[in-house]
């Protein structure tokens, strides 16, 4: 019994006699000059006999650092941050504790410089799976939205309609800090302001532990956040001047917006929180020109009018990232926006039938149709996640997202008997709902194996989308709305997906790659109306591999290969038709097949004194493509059908530069051509297609700084000519100017920028469609607003000081 008394009180006596042997080292890191403190610098503690790094922590917010439980020796301390020289000291530690140490550190000029002119160079920075374009070098974005920031890289288009394709394919992911988000991409992207986004990434070769989703690819969107040891406010408002144009329109356009972030971040905190309210209206009209045959008939409707748009959103975001050690870190988000667009198409139809047989005209009639459709989308995302970090340095992630999005519209559709307008021939509301619900479930593992990381991972997803769509008809005699039951559904879809993935990268030499492979299993259950249920069952592997070799110390080269899936939306998938327009019905196909896609890139990436140089030569394999296609149902309507059309195949060469002519004078351009083909058959054979079209863009600005407070950006656009599965569109140019004035050191900027130049010369903002096939044949001109000028005034402040802010800004995945 003795003997374990005698054993117990040792190992009691054990850490007193170390406390007793052990002393503290307490200091704080000042700058030199200003004595103000320096968060978040480096300090290391090394034994003076053999320099053995002992323990090594960072400062916290106010400079503060200290070392515990240190066995009495000669240390020696080195201390260091970015921007300032390091500074190594020695000092002896007995078993009291030390003095505080005051460490001054002295800037290093040189240091600073070369910081400042690298940080001017980078418009965009090239890496072995994406292209990474900073938001804050397209001057003309700024009081926009994301599209406004994305239509200035060499991958993306915007087309009049908004449509956003990535190197031809309008189906692709978007990420928000990290974060993917199921519903369209356009709803996300019109909602998040410019102002907020600190980089844009074009992934185009994705690697095995990024959903499959999207042919195109990737597109990750990075907003902006406090750097260490920071607290920072910016708040921007922005309106617009009278139209110069008006096209005779009912209701004159308004534009205005303002937005406003906070961020902290401490040594345990990273905390955003922001708000926006934008409104952008937009005048225009539209020019068209349909006919039918239908046997001896041959009906032509020509038409003319208002195409316009009242348009705004606002949203709510914050994150909140805690880091109670340095091996735990627990963050949570939510995300809330709200985007409105109503659509007035106020049209006068000249209707005239002819005997094809005769020549005679059988019948003529002009009408006045005004339609207006109203959408509406809430979307709503939420996270939490923790991230362990273990002994080995190994890393483990869990994390839950939720997404709920209120998809809403309203379309109503008047026809009035012309020239007075008062009568009402027809009458018909158009009322929908397609709210979307997802969550998903995640895990990952991180580990270093040899020279690489070990990355592994499961996740379940759960998407549920159920539309109500009706069709609703006056009755011109009692003024009751009628539903029509063959234009009206319900549908729901609903999607499960489990999947596992393994990837493996690694950096030997001159060579770095990432490869893995994917497994999803995936079921789809869709159901319209009364019908059967349809399910779909899927089982299929996506692998990748990206390479990047270092040829020279400025070249590299770059080759990639991923597998994707493009899944079938709600509207894609419903089979009964939809009427939101007098001339067009629209429907799908509850059978059609997701889209699977190869994508393969390979490419060279040159550095250079004064700039740099992409360029990327990549190819698309796209089967069962779904494409809409037309057919006619009346003399009058048209129906649109989303079917599987075949197989489309697009090779590309993609390219961009950074020049630095001078030091004031910049250039950037990019470009993309591809030739995209179709082959295939529609509505059972009976229509053979094989349509192929070469297609190129260009976007590019030119900056010239006049002095370190006044610049100027001018921009162009242009988005070639493309043959469709049956027909084509025209081309798209949008011209720019922007100028950009800092006041207040810098911490307050005044932008006027001229939106859609045009002077009446270059036919900006509007675009030809024109669809045709053995009995139809359709054309129209949308003509939208140009020659808009806005104003921009932004201001921020940021506690610190100049030289605290050097170090680059540190964003990561704790956004939703």
């Amino acid at each position: 019994m003795k003997f374990f008394v005698t054993l117990l009180a040792t190992f009691l006596a054990i850490p007193f006699v170390q406390a007793q042997n052990s002393g503290s080292i307490t200091g704080k890191i000042v700058d030199h000059e200003t004595n103000r403190p320096l968060p978040f610098g480096s300090v290391a503690l090394y034994k003076s006999q053999d320099s053995t790094l002992v323990n090594g922590t960072l400062t916290d917010d106010a400079g503060n650092f200290k070392f515990d439980n240190v066995p009495a020796a000669p240390y020696y301390i080195e201390a260091q941050y970015i921007g300032y020289r390091k500074k190594r000291f020695s000092l002896p530690v007995s078993a009291q504790p030390t003095v505080p140490q005051i460490i001054a550190l002295q800037a290093d000029t040189q240091t600073l410089q070369q910081v400042n002119v690298q940080g001017e160079r980078q418009t965009v920075d090239n890496k072995i799976d994406r292209q990474v374009y900073r938001a804050d070098k397209f001057i003309g974005s700024q009081g926009g939205t994301a599209i406004d920031v994305l239509k200035n890289t060499p991958s993306v288009t915007v087309d009049s309609e908004g449509g956003i394709t990535l190197r031809g394919s309008s189906g692709f992911l978007v990420l928000v800090n990290g974060k993917p988000v199921q519903t369209d991409p356009t709803l996300i992207l019109n909602q998040i302001p410019a102002n907020s986004i600190e980089n844009v990434e074009v992934i185009t070769s994705p690697s095995a532990r990024f959903d499959p989703d999207g042919k195109g690819g990737i597109i990750n969107i990075t907003t902006k956040t406090a750097q260490a040891g920071q607290r920072s406010f910016s708040a921007n408002i922005q309106g617009g001047l009278p139209s110069l144009y008006t096209y005779d329109n009912l209701n004159k356009p308004v534009r205005f917006g303002a937005d406003a972030t906070f961020s902290m971040k401490s040594a345990k905190w990273d905390v955003t929180v922001s708000g926006n309210y934008f409104r952008n209206d937009i005048a225009g009209r539209r020019v068209g020109d349909v006919n039918t045959t239908i046997g001896n008939r041959y009906t032509a409707f020509p038409s003319v009018g208002e195409r316009s748009f009242i348009r705004y959103n606002y949203t709510g975001r914050a994150s909140a990232t805690y880091t109670p050690n340095e091996n735990n870190a627990f963050s949570a988000g939510f995300y809330t926006g709200f985007r409105s667009q109503s659509r007035r198409a106020d049209i006068v139809y000249d209707n005239t039938k002819t005997d094809l047989v005769t020549g005679d005209v059988i019948g003529r009639i002009s009408y006045f149709n005004s339609n207006i459709a109203r959408k509406s989308s809430a979307i709503t995302l939420g996270n939490l996640d923790y991230s362990h970090t273990f002994s080995n340095k190994s890393l483990l992630t869990v994390s839950g997202l939720f997404e709920k999005a209120d998809l809403d519209g309203l379309t109503t559709n008047a026809n009035l008997r012309m020239p007075d307008r008062q009568t009402v021939l027809q009458n018909t509301r158009n009322p929908s709902q397609n709210p979307l619900n997802a969550y998903r479930l995640k895990a990952d593992y991180a580990v270093t194996v040899g020279k690489g990381k070990l990355e592994t991972g499961y996740q379940y997803r759960n998407q549920v989308q159920k539309g109500n769509f009706q069709y609703l008809d006056q009755n011109l005699e009692t003024g009751a709305f009628v539903v029509v039951p063959q234009f009206s559904s319900t549908t729901k879809v609903l999607n499960e997906i489990h999947s596992v993935y393994g990837q493996y990268s690694a950096k030997t030499g001159k060579l770095e790659y990432i490869g893995g492979l994917r497994y999803e299993y995936a079921t789809r259950a869709f159901t319209a109306g009364n019908q059967e249920t349809r399910n779909l069952n899927l089982s299929n592997l996506f692998p990748s591999l990206n390479v990047q070799y270092a040829i020279s110390k400025t070249l590299r080269a770059k080759a990639g290969y991923s597998k994707r899936v493009q899944r079938s939306t709600n509207n894609e998938l419903n089979p009964f038709p939809e009427r939101e327009h007098s001339e067009t019905l629209e429907s799908g196909d509850p059978n059609i097949l997701p889209e699977f896609i190869d994508l393969s890139e390979i490419g060279l990436i040159k550095d250079f004194d004064k700039g740099n140089l992409f360029v990327t030569l990549y190819n698309q394999r796209i089967k069962n493509v779904v494409n809409r296609v037309n057919s006619v149902y009346n003399d009058t309507i048209l129906n649109r059908i989303y079917t599987n059309a075949g197989l489309a195949t697009s090779w590309g060469l993609e390219a961009g530069t950074t020049l630095n002519l001078t030091k004031a004078w910049q250039v950037y351009a990019g470009g993309n051509v591809y030739r995209y083909q179709i082959k295939g058959a529609l509505f059972n054979n009976a229509v053979i297609v094989n349509t192929s079209s070469v297609v190129y863009s260009i976007n590019a600005n030119t900056t010239v700084r006049f002095s370190p407070t006044f610049q100027v950006q001018a921009t162009l656009n242009y988005l070639s000519k493309r043959i469709t599965a049956q027909g084509e569109d025209s081309r798209f140019i949008i011209p720019g100017a922007s100028a950009k004035k800092t006041f207040l050191k810098g911490r307050m900027t005044a932008t006027l920028q001229w939106q859609n130049i045009d002077l009446g010369l270059l036919g900006t903002n509007q675009q030809r469609i024109t669809t045709f096939g053995r009995n139809f044949y359709t054309t129209t001109n949308y003509i939208q607003e140009t020659d808009i000028f806005l104003l921009n005034l932004s201001y921020t402040f940021n506690q610190t000081s100049k030289k605290a802010r050097l170090p680059a800004s540190e964003f990561g995945e704790k956004e939703f």
